[in-house]
Parts: C-alpha cells; structure tokens; sequence
C-alpha cells in the first residue's frame, strides 16, 4: 500500500467513523438501538449503495470475533458485582439449558411452518437463540430498572454466547451430528476452562496492577483492557470459550479497587464503541441488500416464533425454580435482545461451506434489524406496563473526578415525578445518609446548589453525591420519601422495594418473610425471642453504621422509625397530630423527637424493637419496582 492510498484509507475509515457517532447521537434522539443505524450505515455504503464490494465471510468472521472481545471485556468492566452475584444461578442456568429450550423449540417450529429441513431449521435456532450482549448493554443501562433484573439479563447476554457458538459449530459439520454426551460434554469443558481463565487472568491482573506502579496514568486503562484480551485469547487458544473469559475477567478488573478507575472505564467505553461501530458496518457491507426482500417472510415467521414461544418457554423452564415473579419474566422474555452475535455466527456456516448458508445470513439480518426495531424501543413501555421502570429510580453516571474516584464515591441523578411525596419536602428533611448529600438541582433548564431549606419540586433532577458503602441506604431513603414523603420512617417505610404506595409490604413479600418473623428473632442475632433489643456493647443500627460507643456515651442511630413496627404506632396516636398544648407533630428521625442522657438512656419513650424483616433479603420482593 502506498502512502497516498493510506490516506485515503484513513479518510474514508475517519469519516465512517464521525457517520457512526453521529448515528448513535440521532438514534439516542429517535430512541432507537444504535446498532440499527449502523447496519444502516454499512449497507448504505455496500454495493448497492455507494458500490464497496465486501464479501469475505472469513475476515468478517474474524474482526466480529475481535470486536466482540472488546465488548464483553468493557461490558464486564461496567457490571457492578453486587448486581449479578446473586443472579449468577439462575443467568447459568439461562445461558445452557435456556439456550438448548429455545434451540429445540424454534427448530421445530421452523421446520414445520417454514418447510427448512432439519439440519438448516436447527443452524438457524441455534444462530438466533443467543441474545446480544452489546445490544442489551446499550438499551439497558440507560433505562431505570432494578439493579437485580438489569443484571440477570447482562449476565445472560454475556455469558449465553458460549453454548451457541459450539451448537452452531456443531450443526455446521459435515457428516453426521455427535450425540448429545458429546455436545454436553463439549459445553461444559468450554465454560469451565473459560470461567477457569478469567478467574486468573482477572484475579491475577487485580493483584499485578494494584501492586505494579506504571510509569503514567494513561497506561493503567491499556493495561486493563489489555487483559481481558489476553484471557479472551488463551482461553480460545486452550479451546475453551474466549467469551466467557473476557467478560469474566472483565467483571473482577472493573469490581477490583483499582488506581484509575473511571479513567480506565471511560477508556473501555469508547473501545466499545469504537469497535460496535466498525462491528455493525462491516456486517451491513457483507450482505446484498437485494437479496433481502425474499427473506423478509421467513425471518418474520422465525422471529416471531422465536420472540411469542420459544423465548418465554426457556425463561419459565429455567427460572421456576429461583421464585422469580412472573412479571420479571416476561420482561426477561421481551429483553432477550439480538444483535451482532447472530449476525457474526452466520459467518461460521459460510466459511464452512454449508448449502444454504447465504440464505440464513439475509434471514438472520432481517430477523434481528426487525425485532431490535420492535423490542428495543417497546422495553421502556413494557418495563413501565410491568411496574419496574420508575422516574425516581436512581441512575447511576459516569464520573472523570479523580478526588471522587480516590474516596470511591459516585454520582447518582434522580428525578422527582410527578405525583411524588419528594415534591414539597425540603433539602434538610430527606435527611440522606452521611457523607451523601445533593450538590446540584436542576429546575427549569436552570442548576443552582441547594440550601438545607430548599423545596424539592415536582420535575427536579437532583445530582447526589453519594459513597459505595452508603448508596443502597440512600436509594431506600429516596424512595421511603417518594412514597411516605417526610414522615416515612414514622409510618414504617423504610425504602424497602417490597413496600407498596402506601408504605405497608407486599402481601406476597410479606408471605415469603413470615418464616423469618417467628418469634421476632432477627436472623443477625440482634433481638431476643421477643423483639426486644440485646443489651451490649456490639449492637448494631438499622444502617450498619455501628456508631454505638456501648452504654457510656450518646447512643447515635439507635432510636429512629425503623426500628418501629407498623403495628406499634397506634400505641402513640397523640404524636401523629399536634396536641392541645400546642406541641408539634413528631419529625421524620424518632430520634431527632427523645431526649437522650449521656448515659444512652433516652426519656419518655419505650425502646421500639426493630423491624424484623430483612431489606437485602433475595425474594421475589426485591424484583418489586420502586412505587411513588
């Protein structure tokens, strides 16, 4: 290549490049996924379009499997572990048998009402069953939903992939198929080794860059990236999943107290972005846009299939067993997004040199650009119809501050709706945790930083600066007030996701704790048979903080509504309303109303026992949405 064909190069990639970034500013405008734009993009410059002849399967397939890589280490990067530790089971369980259950079933619904034979209807099931991670990446985490349900399906897009790439390698063999121990035996080697991969690569690389000082700032998000690209490697060199080690080892670099965080997770965002945009349009230049007006009526009577049976038939098969509500799993049904993956896979049968394989590519790329138009604009709507999606939910954004990134602090924004209790309560009276606090309001397209007597109003975007350790407590306190406004703690709302609008739990929440609430015992040990609080020194608040100094001293945190049954505030109906001597209703802290001695006795009250029920408990509750 001579240097003035370089340029050439460089100009058309660099102007490809602003196409795909203004592409995905006009498709955050439109709320459309972005990957539909780019497919755009890529056949508009195909050879039906501006006439660039590409069809070498072999190099898409290649550069796919490259940029897929970077995705799913940047994808592991951004996935909070809190999020998906305790869905990692029943994720497993929908990326292997979920998988195989949607397989078997859009198969057979191929075969006998598109008439494809058995080898081909079965390549197709297996090429589409896989959801996207890069797609459910980018829909998802800009849509205010529990962090639960947002990270079963990431999980399962990240993880989904290794099964399908074996069945589609398996169906693409000449000769005859190998048995299903074969297959089972296959898979479970694959993601083994792979989990086997990223575990050390992402343990290991933790340790190296936390111990290692490297010589600029800059190295450190090279460095990271760098390493779930290696495990990515040797895991596919050892003939395990590739995929399962990126994204694994990318969730223990991006959850590990590393130097540069943000600036490392900033660095991998724009990877990400970088090779989705290259991803999309290359495969939008392998197809021949006119080829694919006789596989719209197959791609649509698969896609419905697929979308109508098949999807909701693996996720009731493989979530039964985890008391997930059925509500989560119509969403996960409609979430089940597809993007790059199918459209890659379709690659292997063409290399393979499988009769029919051009044809599943155009069924395939018509499938997904139809179905991501019609599920990935409908999931707010469907997240809203099912009571998961909320204005006040807080969303977390990204921060560069190395000071905030230095103290582990993150920025969270929250919108006050409109028929929320947040409208009217004043700044001091949200009485957030400490260190947490609201440095910026935005009202009327005007920002200005809130005084402790400021009014909350209705449509306000409240920045909160907040701590790891103390976010949960904040978002339960946010949307205590949502719901019971400045009195919330009094009525018995804690902020829990289990509680109805008017602030009492979820009958079946309630029903799924009953065994916990026998005899009042806590299951931290901190009350006796009777709700009574222990005496000692070690005894804890309702926060965690453990701010007690034993029975010398002020007792700080101890004495506040949550701590108090619902049942027990009709012992106290003449502080609920100003009494004749004028003394005023009690505020939101119980404890901000009791007197307390230097000795830790508090005065004119009883001792309330606390709540014996658990907020982080893993029930079907926690799937609950957040009411305002």
């Amino acid at each position: 290549m001579t240097l003035p064909q370089l340029y050439g190069v460089l100009l058309a990639g660099g102007l490809v490049l602003l196409a795909g970034i203004a592409a995905a500013r006009a498709a955050g405008r439109l709320g459309l996924p972005s990957l539909l734009l780019f497919l755009a993009l890529g056949v508009l410059l195909g050879e039906d379009g501006f006439g660039i002849q590409f069809d070498n399967a072999a190099l898409a397939q290649t550069l796919g499997a490259s940029a897929l890589a970077v995705i799913l280490v940047e994808g592991g990067l951004s996935t909070r572990w809190s999020d998906v530790r305790r869905m990692l089971a029943p994720a497993g369980l929908l990326a292997t048998l979920g998988v195989v259950v949607s397989v078997l079933v859009t198969a057979a619904g191929v075969h006998y009402l598109l008439g494809l034979d058995w080898r081909l209807a079965l390549l197709l099931a297996a090429i589409v069953s896989s959801t996207d991670a890069a797609a459910v990446f980018s829909v998802l985490r800009g849509m205010p939903l529990p962090r639960r349900l947002a990270g079963l399906v990431e999980a399962e897009s990240g993880f989904n992939d290794a099964p399908t790439v074996i069945l589609v390698l398996v169906f693409s063999m000449s000769g005859d198929l190998p048995g299903a121990v074969t297959i089972g035996g296959q898979m479970v080697y694959q993601i083994a080794v792979g989990v086997l991969f990223g575990l050390v690569f992402g343990w290991g690389g933790a340790w190296a860059l936390r111990y290692v000082a490297l010589p600029a700032s800059g190295l450190y998000p090279l460095a990271t990236l760098g390493l779930g690209i290696i495990a990515f490697a040797a895991a596919g060199a050892a003939g395990a999943s590739g995929i399962v080690a990126a994204y694994l080892s990318g969730i223990i670099l991006g959850n590990a107290v590393l130097p540069h965080r943000a600036a490392t997770r900033s660095f991998a965002e724009g990877a990400a972005w970088l090779a989705q945009i290259g991803l999309f349009v290359m495969l939008g230049l392998l197809v021949s846009p006119s080829e694919l007006p006789s596989a719209v009526l197959p791609a649509l009577g698969a896609g419905l299939i697929l979308l109508l049976i098949a999807r909701p038939v693996s996720v009731a098969a493989c979530l039964v067993w985890f008391r997930i509500p059925w509500r989560a799993q119509a969403f996960i049904s409609w979430a089940g997004l597809r993007g790059a993956v199918p459209i890659v896979l379709t690659t292997f049968p063409i290399v393979a040199d499988v009769p029919g394989a051009w044809q599943v590519l155009n069924i395939v790329f018509v499938l997904v650009a139809v179905f991501t138009l019609i599920q990935g604009p409908t999931l707010p709507f469907v997240a809203r119809r099912l009571g998961f999606a909320e204005d006040d939910q807080a969303q977390q954004i990204g921060i560069e501050s190395a000071p905030l990134d230095a103290l582990g602090a993150e920025l969270l924004t929250v919108t006050v709706p409109p028929g929320s209790r947040l409208h009217g309560v004043e700044v001091s009276e949200l009485r957030l945790p400490p260190p947490s606090a609201i440095g910026l309001i935005v009202r009327d397209r005007a920002t200005f930083v809130p005084a402790p007597d400021t009014r909350l109003r209705e449509g306000d975007e409240l920045l909160i600066v907040t701590t790891v350790a103390t976010r949960d407590a904040t978002e339960r306190r946010l949307r205590a007030v949502s719901r019971g406004g400045r009195l919330a703690r009094w009525y018995g709302d804690d902020g829990d996701t289990d509680h109805t609008p008017d602030g009492t739990r979820d009958p079946a929440a309630r029903g799924e704790d009953q065994g916990d609430d026998r005899g009042g015992k806590d299951r931290r040990g901190g009350d006796d048979r009777k709700g009574r609080p222990r005496r000692g020194r070690n005894r804890r608040d309702r926060h965690g903080t453990g701010d007690h100094e034993g029975d010398r001293g002020e007792i700080r945190g101890v004495i506040n509504s949550d701590h108090v049954r619902p049942r027990l505030l009709t012992r106290l109906p003449r502080r609920a309303t100003p009494t004749p001597g004028g003394h005023p209703p009690p505020s939101d802290d119980i404890a901000a109303d009791v007197a307390l001695t230097t000795r830790g006795r508090r005065k004119h009250a009883r001792p309330k026992p606390p709540c014996p029920e658990e907020p982080g408990r893993d029930t079907g509750a926690l799937w609950e949405a957040p009411h305002t």
